[in-house]
């Protein structure tokens, strides 16, 4: 069998892209995910998407984690916005519906802004904080993020028994100045540190406002920059999040 795919890149966190409007890519076929996803004996990705209809929105994301677990992306999200883009589906603006419920959408001048879903999930841990951005994320402030060991230090946070049987993504921050915010993030399901992530960039956003830091954020990743502007209310949830910055098609092929 033949599979037509689409490699994207959001800041550095790639995705596989099938149009699956058909219907024919078994959900159930795990090992076909992981193995697609597999660097060294596939095409290589930190999760696979695929693009369905929807009976009333423009389309449906489907999102699997390179190790086939199923959750919110927001890199991946971003670009399947510029996929669907690609294949006529949508023009510049759109609804569609994401693991954690609906999206909306816009891209201007090359640029996706994709609005997140409000955030109330928020927990002070001691000095660091977990916040669900619409996937769960722990978020711990150091002095020197260049030279940490980002996948030894995460793996001690997200196996702890309090995280350990539903994983949590760790992200390190390192505040620079007022207008300089370095993130590195890892990441549950990839199991590894990623280039990017973006309901970790939009959750240390959130975080920064707890430092007196405004929307909206330019945050820095090992893959790029990306922007998140956000409405803080009285009662400390958010509203109106949105996740900004470029995607990109890699290649197409098939496999």
């Amino acid at each position: 069998m033949s599979l037509s795919f689409y490699k994207y890149q959001g800041t550095g966190n790639d995705f596989i892209m099938i149009d699956d409007r058909q219907n024919k890519f078994d959900l159930n076929n795990h090992e076909l995910v992981r193995s697609l996803c597999n660097r060294k004996f596939g095409i290589g990705a930190d999760g696979l998407i695929l693009v369905r209809e929807h009976p009333s929105l423009d389309f449906e994301m489907i999102y699997f984690n390179s190790d086939a677990s199923r959750s919110l992306c927001g890199n991946g999200s971003r670009c399947v916005v510029d996929f669907a883009r690609y294949l006529d589906i949508v023009d510049e603006k759109c609804h569609f519906q994401a693991y954690d419920g609906e999206h909306f959408a816009f891209i201007e001048d090359g640029v996706v802004h994709l609005k997140m879903n409000d955030v109330s999930e928020l927990k002070p841990i001691g000095d660091d904080l977990f916040i669900n951005s619409g996937s769960p994320h722990y978020i711990k402030f150091v002095d020197e993020l260049e030279t940490l060991d980002v996948v030894t230090e995460a793996r001690k946070i997200r196996y702890n028994p309090t995280f350990k049987d539903q994983g949590v993504n760790v992200n390190f921050v390192q505040i620079k100045d007022e207008h300089q915010v370095l993130v590195r993030t890892y990441e549950r399901g990839v199991e590894n540190e990623t280039l990017s992530c973006g309901t970790g960039v939009t959750a240390v956003s959130l975080a920064l406002s707890f430092k007196n830091q405004q929307s909206p954020l330019k945050i820095s990743t090992p893959g790029g920059q990306l922007t998140v502007t956000f409405n803080k209310n009285p009662d400390h949830t958010f509203s109106d999040i949105f996740l900004i910055g470029p995607v990109e098609m890699v290649f197409k092929g098939s496999i």
